[in-house]
């Protein structure tokens, strides 16, 4: 393979944006000439649009995906003395909002085949106190509808969906924030749904939930000077509901490019499992988002997972890490008594995981060079590189 290939970058957001340049200026303008930049009418609008996407009743806007968790499960009931159960093998904000509704918080093992959070670990980390459980549709597949019904329904426990990576996900009949009480959501620029900064949203079925949100985000006040919640200020700009709202009928077209993508790379990649480049599992077929696309490079690979990108990124094909080191090794949250070793299925996953380029617009011949570069490296692999195994207190950062 030669080098001269055109770059690939993990993701390019200009290939979404431009076509529909002039009406986000138009979007942005419209709103600097009402002048509403807190609360504006772009904002109920989004909300109401975004609620009926998911099969949801309501829709609260937030400044970020983690105030969506953090309040949400406030607006729930869920607070102090109950335990929440979410997978170690999340992003942190995951896990910090839990904290941050006074939850103690009960990580559990993942499926390492899908990467979702084990419903069967789950299960028998139940004990009188735990009142929720937080799955996370990771990487743009969704945890069993059906499945997490069964759990909660039979020790009577709240769902409360993480769909951060997952908009308009589907799965079994069901839509990414449509299966629980409520579901958050994040609007950060390189999810599924981005805006043009941080932004969030939390959507939900039950109307005293979606009041008692509203109320959270706006200095736990349900009108102007009168407060009954110990509330914060966490509000969705006007600006960002108006970029989402001209992005929002585009996401099932977008979703669909990203989950035949998906597909391209799983045909593909299937010679290459017995070399040990493993896709993580789609369960969900059509209705796999692909806010992600990751895959495993297990012992059986000739060339290690460090090496590996290094040598793509000289290629010029960028990759990630979605994420190398576990909640529960995190040095932050040591206090939580978690130890290595807990989650083995989690922590062997946060060793080999690759996120590859995935975003609308990228082409077949693109993913054809990703797969050529990787069968070139794993032909004539350079020597191997041992690392030592994850350690609590790694410097590694979330990619």
């Amino acid at each position: 393979m030669s080098n001269s290939i055109a770059e690939i970058p993990f993701v390019d957001l200009t290939l979404q944006h431009q076509p529909i340049q002039p009406q986000l200026e138009d979007a942005i303008l419209n709103v600097a000439r009402r002048g509403d930049y807190v609360m504006g009418k772009a904002v109920t609008k989004f909300e109401s649009n975004f609620a009926a996407a998911c099969g949801a009743k309501y829709g609260v806007g937030v400044a970020c995906g983690t105030d969506a968790i953090a309040l949400g499960l406030q607006a729930c009931g869920i607070g102090q003395g109950d335990e929440v159960i979410l997978p170690a093998n999340t992003f942190v904000a995951t896990l910090i909002g839990v904290l941050r509704s006074g939850a103690t918080p009960v990580l559990v093992d993942c499926d390492p085949e899908t990467a979702l959070l084990d419903l069967i670990a789950a299960e028998k980390a139940i004990t009188p106190k735990t009142r929720g459980i937080v799955p996370v549709h990771l990487y743009g597949q969704m945890v069993s509808p059906g499945q997490l019904l069964d759990l909660a329904s039979s020790y009577d426990l709240l769902i409360f969906e993480d769909a951060a990576q997952a908009h308009l996900a589907e799965r079994e009949g069901y839509r990414a924030g449509s299966v629980g009480s409520a579901a958050a959501f994040s609007f950060y620029p390189s999810k599924n749904l981005g805006a043009m900064g941080d932004g969030g949203m939390l959507v939900t079925q039950e109307q005293l939930v979606a009041q008692t949100m509203q109320s959270l985000r706006n200095y736990g006040a349900p009108r102007k000077y009168y407060h009954t919640d110990y509330g914060t200020n966490s509000r969705l700009d006007t600006l960002q509901a108006a970029v989402l709202n001209v992005k929002l009928p585009h996401l099932p077209l977008w979703n669909g490019d990203r989950n035949q993508i998906g597909q391209h790379y799983d045909a593909l990649l299937s010679p290459l499992r017995s070399q040990g480049i493993v896709p993580i599992k789609n369960l969900s077929g059509g209705g796999h988002v692909y806010h992600l696309y990751v895959v495993r490079i297990t012992e059986d690979c000739p060339i290690d997972r460090s090496t590996l990108q290094t040598e793509l990124a000289a290629r010029g094909i960028q990759t990630g890490i979605h994420y190398p080191l576990p909640c529960h090794l995190q040095p932050a949250f040591q206090y939580l008594g978690y130890k290595l070793g807990d989650f083995p299925h989690a922590e062997g996953l946060c060793e080999q995981i690759l996120s590859l380029p995935m975003y609308p617009g990228l082409s077949n011949t693109q993913v054809n060079q990703v797969i050529d570069a990787i069968e070139e490296l794993i032909k004539t692999p350079a020597p191997l590189v041992f690392h030592p195994p994850i350690q609590p207190h790694s410097s590694l950062v979330p990619g």
